[in-house]
């Protein structure tokens, strides 16, 4: 790859607007038209994408998150139909064509690839007793990279429970949306996440991010103050799947953990734990690698904490050190960054300008996010991204990324 190509992939810059989803909203709909016949009784929508600042593997541990909706995400066109028929048609993904299924023929099926997201919250919302009274055609396009991390996934359930909501009156909430979003990625896609993404997607709200307990689903909007500083998302290309990485098996072991805590601490969850409770208690787990896994659960929910009293005291050279205290937690106790990742954040760490950094997401490939100086940005992903292609042999990509409001209608 030569130096103009490294350049191209460096600069791949996105901060999204309100114009910029108007826009869309006309490529989306003349591809509606050309894939479907016409665009006639059609209708667009929008539902970000999801980045965490901190609060990494605490969702399913009871724990805090903090979360916010990106200006980055999935814009769907969607119209009803006059029987039971689905067919589905993703601009990503042009060379599967149009995806055609039936709300008479609700499973999930390995060939039917992505369509089995928007199914999946189809099928949970008639399991909720909501009745889908007819079929629809429904075509996606993403500006979220796939397999970042950055739950497109998420965005895709949230956006498709938005659109059932609209078109058919159901007496839901955003927020029953997420919970229903996240119902459906466990029982029907098999992916035993927590309600983090899919309440950050739904619950967003512009220049904010969502302080969220896990435990009881209270929450309140904390501002992101940045001045002359900016949140960009590096994405490491290497591609990761939840359902077949390691996702599972680490909720598990926190699981394990938590029962063997149970038996000589009154705890409902491993977010109930403070660090000196955690370190009185912990010789009641009987693996080093589940106490590793534990203590990450339980300081990662402080660090949270203490991250959203940073930045309400304007503190955010506080905030980046947590940031990067979690990096190295998420690194050597919870080990779910990888090679890729890790240098994606070490290199972060040596430009100066860099206030914070770290992983974002489940892991094993995906996302980093930083928090950097203005004038630092063009220096951090010149030099980090040079470094990293040296040292993993191709592109990292660089989004500047803005914080949006939830799903809406274009």
């Amino acid at each position: 790859m030569d130096d103009y190509e490294v350049c191209i992939h460096m600069r791949n810059v996105s901060t999204g607007t309100e114009m910029e989803g108007y826009l869309m909203k006309d490529v989306i709909l003349a591809k509606f038209a050309e894939v479907f016949g016409d665009k006639e009784g059609a209708k667009a929508f929008f539902a970000p994408g999801r980045v965490n600042m901190i609060g990494e593997h605490t969702d399913y541990n009871g724990g805090h998150v903090f979360p916010c909706a990106l200006t980055i995400g999935t814009y769907g066109v969607a119209r009803k139909r006059d029987d039971n028929k689905l067919r589905f048609y993703s601009m990503n993904f042009e060379q599967l064509g149009v995806i055609e299924s039936s709300l008479d023929d609700l499973k999930p099926y390995k060939e039917a690839n992505w369509t089995n997201y928007p199914k999946g919250v189809m099928w949970a919302f008639e399991q909720k007793g909501m009745k889908i009274p007819c079929g629809m055609d429904l075509m996606l396009n993403g500006n979220i990279p796939n397999g970042s991390g950055l739950s497109s996934s998420a965005s895709v359930e949230v956006l498709t429970g938005y659109i059932l909501r609209d078109f058919f009156g159901f007496d839901v909430t955003n927020q029953d949306l997420a919970l229903i979003g996240q119902f459906s990625e466990n029982k029907f896609n098999g992916v035993n996440c927590g309600i983090m993404d899919q309440f950050a997607i739904a619950m967003g709200k512009e220049g904010h991010a969502i302080f969220l307990d896990t435990a009881d689903l209270s929450y309140e909007y904390a501002p992101i103050k940045l001045e002359n500083a900016k949140i960009v998302i590096a994405c490491s290309n290497k591609k990761r799947g939840l359902g077949d990485s390691k996702y599972n098996e680490r909720r598990s072991e926190c699981e394990t953990a938590l029962a063997e805590l149970q038996t000589v601490a009154d705890i409902k969850s491993l977010g109930e734990l403070t660090e000196e409770a955690f370190e009185a208690h912990k010789s009641a787990i009987k693996s080093d690698i589940r106490m590793k896994r534990a203590k990450h659960a339980v300081y990662e929910n402080q660090r949270t904490v203490k991250a959203v009293e940073a930045l309400k005291n304007n503190d955010v050279k506080l905030f980046g050190q947590l940031m990067n205290a979690s990096h190295v937690s998420l690194r050597d106790d919870y080990e779910v960054t990888g090679i890729e990742l890790d240098t994606l954040v070490e290199e972060a760490w040596k430009v100066d300008g860099v206030i914070g950094s770290r992983m974002t997401g489940a892991g094993f490939g995906g996302c980093t996010v930083s928090i950097v100086e203005d004038k630092a940005i063009d220096t951090f992903i010149d030099s980090v991204g040079k470094a990293y292609l040296q040292k993993i042999g191709y592109a990292a990509d660089f989004y500047v990324v803005e914080i949006g409001d939830g799903p809406c209608v274009l």
